[in-house]
């Protein structure tokens, strides 16, 4: 008799994709053999996503695809968001047991044991979990769950629990380790972090300042952009410099709808500060467009802030109705035409702004960590999030180059 097999299949987010590499490490240990694709075998894990209602739909489709394959022996747990928000629903569609988004460990512990059913628990305290295998190129780092902010659109905070954060010494430790080229430092409000000491995140970028390891920061509020903070990024010796600044808007009265505790001036302040600190920073960011408030002239405030803050890149996607948050019950839908005009436009200028922004790097030298090799062209990233194509065939290691020129959707460079 072979190997058990099983698969493991993961919608939305980094977060659920570094829970799923922990869930894939404890299945190996127990000799499980796992694909990431839908096939046939013993058991499926399916880590679902309910950011928007596009995502929790293709959460449903999958966990059908997965009974399907699974036919009448295989057992299927569900996990994640979209699980946390409508257990009852994937139970009455066949699923073996429904694990929550607060408590992915239980997963590990209802494949030993076969405990089935619902199986929802409430985190108070940051769940530590196998570590995922380290990747060569890119590595994920979790060190914080939850979220405390509450945006009036987001339904979040209510299926994955308040914040939680992991101790500096066990997330240091596993960036100091790790032993891929860049690593991402992520979770679902890394802002937010704080551990039981007292800790926060200035405080585990220091910790890691001299890692070999390239830094990369996930996504980050405004209220984490301070002097100190800044300070202690400079001192990061292979930091990568892309900010992930969340805008969501660039009206205030719609940033105020939407229970975002910052103006555009304050917005434009913090990209000041992190332009006079790093030069060549990349500034990224999410715009939602169509927010239920949302009028022309709000919109436009937020199409100017694209030239304005300088960003390099953005992600726009219309607003979708969540259904349990303060959005959802106080206001009326804007049309999706509407919405659907106003992210084209945004788009649009968004994409106008990154050639700007990838402009200014024409002759100057940039670190790629190399991804794959295609068509003659060795494909990376530079350090400030610029995709890089580089002739010929340069093998994996981090390298310098010098851009040429503009290329399909990044620069063109040769190796130095």
């Amino acid at each position: 008799m072979g190997a058990m097999k099983a698969v493991v299949i993961t919608l939305g987010c980094k977060v659920n994709d570094v829970e799923s590499g922990s869930i894939i490490r404890g299945l190996e240990t127990l000799g499980y053999g796992v694909s990431r694709e839908i096939e046939p075998a013993d058991l499926y894990i399916v880590n679902t996503c309910a950011v928007t209602a596009e995502a929790e739909r293709k959460s449903r489709q999958t966990v059908g695809k997965a009974l399907k394959a699974g036919g009448d022996r295989a057992r299927v747990i569900v996990c994640g968001c979209a699980a946390e928000k409508t257990p009852q629903a994937f139970l009455d569609k066949g699923a073996f047991a429904v694990v929550g988004a607060q408590s992915k460990q239980r997963v590990l512990e209802l494949v030993k044991t076969g405990g089935s059913g619902l199986q929802l628990q409430s985190a108070t305290a940051y769940e530590e979990m196998p570590l995922p295998k380290c990747l060569r190129t890119r590595n994920f780092v979790k060190i914080q769950d939850g979220c405390n902010r509450f945006c009036s659109y987001c339904v979040i905070p209510y299926l994955r629990g308040r914040s939680r954060s992991r101790s500096v010494e066990s997330a240091a430790a596993e960036i100091l380790q790790s032993t891929a080229y860049e690593t991402v430092v992520t979770g679902i409000d890394v802002s937010a972090y704080v551990d039981e000491n007292g800790n926060d995140l200035t405080d585990l970028m220091l910790a890691v300042k001299d890692a070999q390891t390239r830094i990369r920061l996930g996504s980050m509020e405004v209220s984490l952009i301070t002097p100190r903070f800044l300070d202690a990024l400079k001192r990061v010796k292979r930091f990568a410099p892309q900010f992930h600044l969340s805008l969501q808007s660039g009206s205030n009265a719609v940033l105020k709808s939407m229970n975002r505790h910052y103006t555009r001036e304050e917005y434009l302040e913090k990209c000041r500060m992190i332009y006079e600190a790093f030069p060549n920073a990349a500034i990224t960011t999410d715009i939602i467009v169509g927010f239920p408030t949302e009028t022309q002239a709000d919109f436009e405030q937020s199409l100017a802030m694209v030239q304005q803050a300088g960003f390099a890149q953005i992600h726009a996607f219309p607003y979708s109705p969540r259904e349990g948050t303060n959005a959802y019950k106080k206001y009326k839908e804007l049309p999706y035409a509407l919405k659907k005009e106003r992210v084209d436009i945004l788009l649009a200028a968004g994409a106008k702004q990154k050639e700007t922004y990838m402009q200014g790097f024409i002759g100057k030298t940039l670190e790629v960590v190399p991804e794959r090799c295609v068509d003659g062209y060795t494909e990376g990233y530079s350090e400030n999030y610029i995709r890089v194509y580089i002739a010929g065939d340069v093998g994996d290691k981090p390298v310098k180059v010098r851009v040429d020129g503009l290329y399909k959707d990044g620069v063109q460079a040769v190796k130095e």
